[in-house]
């Protein structure tokens, strides 16, 4: 995986951010906080996860499934193909099939 600058930084930041958000939650056990706000605390967490997954696959579409088709062979877009499958159906169901 070769990502631009940019999309590093995005990923970093998101990422960090994440970590914070993280060390929080193991915090609000600890400090045995209502469950409502730890649930509230979870939930952001998985959007800020699902906010890299989305920057990345954003990145994998735009450049190396687009390469793929572009200058790789039959086999290769197939390949790419039913690796962006498998993807949708994790993000889309949480399942694998």
């Amino acid at each position: 995986m070769s990502l631009d600058a940019t999309t590093k930084k995005k990923i970093s930041t998101r990422l960090k951010r994440l970590e914070g958000q993280v060390a929080g939650l193991r915090r609000m056990m600890e400090e045995d906080k209502a469950c409502v706000d730890v649930l509230l605390q979870i939930s952001a967490a998985q959007g800020a996860l699902g906010k890299v997954g989305q920057i990345l696959l954003g990145h994998h579409m735009s450049h190396c499934v687009s390469e793929a088709f572009e200058y790789g062979d039959g086999e290769k877009r197939e390949q790419y193909i039913e690796e962006l499958l498998d993807v949708f159906e994790r993000y889309g169901s949480g399942k694998r099939g």
